[in-house]
């Protein structure tokens, strides 16, 4: 997430510029004439104090998870769901692979006082070959799992920053924190907040209805397929899959 995090802040950097630009112009009138009273400062009689997630000096701050918002989201979702399915077929290869060996540590196991030297050997070594595959073709897997659910993440990040930057500046926040992952304490700086400081949930809304793409629908239950998922995002219905996992046999060293 290290490549999404600097994408995001030269994203809400730009966003932020062009937010603050359109409302100078928008606020910006002619000059006041020479000698006329400046606005009064409020009263402590008439001002409200500060507004919900303000700290002592009066700014407003929110936190939103990015990684919630982004797989969240309808579009996230469904993204997701699509790339879960897409890497089924090898998840399930995998599995295939990790029950092959497993049945040959059995076999080592129950008739290894049977066998000779050679036959050993041979069994031997077709655990070893066997679960070199399967480390190399987990590793491949996963990699490009990871590098397709980035993309992924990098493509809706692209639209969704400038609706953060709107959101924070219609609704008058001075500061916006990231409260992702390992964002938060002790991996992070965020030592904690708040549900009525976090702004996910009205981004996703937003971002759900300029987008235009539906709610996806739930999925029908299917057999393990050795693709694992993480927990739920928070910020949607659907869990975000985890990349395919070897499925490595307990025991990686059989006996002899």
């Amino acid at each position: 997430m290290n490549l999404m995090k600097l994408t995001l802040m030269r994203l809400l950097t730009a966003a932020a510029l062009l937010v603050s630009a359109t409302a100078f112009a928008q606020n910006t009138g002619p000059a006041p004439a020479s000698g006329s009273a400046l606005p009064a400062a409020p009263s402590a009689a008439s001002d409200p104090g500060p507004a919900l997630g303000a700290n002592a000096t009066g700014v407003k701050i929110g936190a939103i998870s990015i990684e919630q918002a982004i797989f969240g989201s309808n579009e996230g979702q469904r993204d997701l769901n699509a790339l879960g399915t897409k890497f089924e077929p090898k998840s399930k290869e995998l599995k295939g692979l990790s029950d092959e060996i497993e049945a040959l540590k059995n076999q080592q196991k129950t008739q290894g006082d049977k066998l000779n030297d050679d036959a050993k050997a041979n069994l031997q070594r077709q655990i070893d070959q066997k679960q070199k595959s399967l480390d190399r073709q987990a590793q491949e897997a996963r990699e490009d799992f990871q590098n397709q659910q980035n993309e992924i993440g990098q493509r809706i990040l692209q639209k969704l920053a400038p609706i953060i930057v709107k959101y924070a500046s219609d609704n008058g926040y001075g500061m916006i924190i990231d409260t992702s992952g390992n964002n938060q304490w002790p991996q992070g700086p965020v030592l904690w907040h708040g549900p009525a400081v976090d702004i996910t949930a009205p981004v996703v809304s937003t971002y759900n209805t300029q987008s235009g793409v539906p709610a996806p629908a739930a999925p029908a239950n299917k057999p393990a397929s050795g693709l694992g998922t993480k927990p739920s995002t928070g910020a949607g219905t659907t869990s975000r899959p985890a990349a395919p996992a070897a499925n490595k046999p307990a025991t990686t060293t059989p006996p002899k």
